[in-house]
């Protein structure tokens, strides 16, 4: 046998042992030792040989569940990473019991410092600013709304001096933007033309639906206690009058009734065609929430103005939800109000007979449909 072996040869022996075949064979047939096979079979592994070790693995795996986490943030988040920076820091700060500071501002394209600075801002106000804020909210909603949404911030600041709050022009005009209360005077003309395309009434009444996710009603109501009021946003889906996606939130504004849709809307991810039904509140009719509207190819429907039964559906819902439940319970804390909506809605959804449904519960009649219609 030769003793001297080539490059290529030496390389050819070593893949003969990488395909598997046997050392003891290979050893036989070109007369070299299995220390020598080893030796070039480690001079000549590729990079690309090698096999993925523990750590590898490891880093992988946090990667993976790195990304995961931040399809849920985004999936969680009212808004986009376009979004001005006030909105991104409070999904910042909503979602910080669940998902870490560091991924939540890369999720969102937040720099980490600047939204320290924010929360040690708020933290050195937190005494003052904070319960200022809390209290002066509801004012200035109610305000607002007497105007028929014309008062503008200094205005409302004017009346809220005459009744003894000393704020700043530029404190009320934050809280009002948060909220999404803006003055109809500024654009009034583009508000208008705005108006006529959008403040349409389609349902006019129809609260039928022959399937699933073709129409969608709408509306927020509140209930106080302990001194604070909550905001409760719920969608109904006409078809089977199921509750599929609700919201609760300390102000009633653009972000809660477009988290809510956000929620329905990737659970069931609807096809085209898909009517959205509410009354003309502020928080439905602006700009970002019929964008957004537009964005998933949904049709909104408006209730006429006074017109609470053009929105008969959702109203008796709420009767039904705060007869069953809000008003017979005395809660003790915010978490236990929250758990106890949950169990409501579950106990609505799948266990409650409707009159419209034959006495049925809503998932009974949802579920019979789609197993027909999966089976057809």
């Amino acid at each position: 046998m030769r003793k001297n072996y080539s490059e290529e040869q030496k390389k050819e022996i070593v893949s003969r042992y990488r395909s598997g075949e046997k050392i003891s064979s290979i050893c036989e047939d070109t007369g070299i030792s299995k220390s020598t096979l080893y030796q070039w079979a480690k001079i000549y592994k590729k990079k690309s040989d090698k096999e993925l070790n523990l750590t590898d693995v490891r880093i992988l795996k946090q990667r993976c569940e790195k990304y995961e986490k931040m399809v849920k943030i985004l999936q969680a988040s009212p808004c986009t990473v376009k979004a001005p920076l006030h909105e991104r820091y409070a999904v910042i700060s909503d979602l910080s019991e669940t998902y870490s500071i560091t991924l939540l501002c890369e999720t969102l394209q937040v720099a980490k410092g600047s939204y320290y600075n924010h929360i040690l801002r708020n933290a050195n106000e937190n005494t003052s600013y904070a319960r200022k804020k809390k209290e002066i909210t509801p004012i200035i909603e109610e305000i607002f709304h007497e105007s028929h949404q014309v008062f503008g911030a200094r205005k409302i600041n004017a009346i809220l001096r005459n009744r003894g709050y000393i704020v700043a022009d530029k404190t009320v005009s934050a809280i009002m933007k948060e909220n999404g209360w803006f003055s109809i005077r500024g654009g009034a003309k583009k508000i208008y033309e705005m108006a006529k395309q959008r403040k349409e009434n389609i349902l006019a009444q129809n609260f039928t639906a022959t399937a699933p996710n073709q129409v969608w009603v709408s509306d927020v109501t509140y209930f106080s206690f302990k001194d604070d009021k909550y905001y409760i946003c719920v969608i109904l889906d006409l078809f089977a009058r199921k509750v599929i996606s609700y919201s609760i939130s300390n102000s009633n504004s653009t972000r809660l009734t477009k988290s809510t849709l956000k929620k329905a809307y990737y659970e069931r991810m609807p096809q085209e065609g898909l009517i959205f039904h509410s009354d003309r509140g502020a928080n439905y009719t602006s700009r970002s929430f019929v964008d957004y509207c537009k964005t998933l190819g949904i049709t909104l429907s408006l209730s006429r103005t006074s017109t609470p039964y053009d929105n008969s559906v959702m109203e008796s819902f709420f009767k039904t939800l705060k007869a069953e439940e809000l008003y017979r319970n005395n809660y003790r804390s915010e978490r236990e109000f929250k758990e106890k909506i949950q169990k409501y809605i579950e106990f609505y959804n799948g266990i409650r007979p409707h009159k419209i449904n034959c006495n049925r519960a809503p998932n009974v009649i949802e579920n019979d449909y789609l197993a027909k219609h999966t089976s057809d």
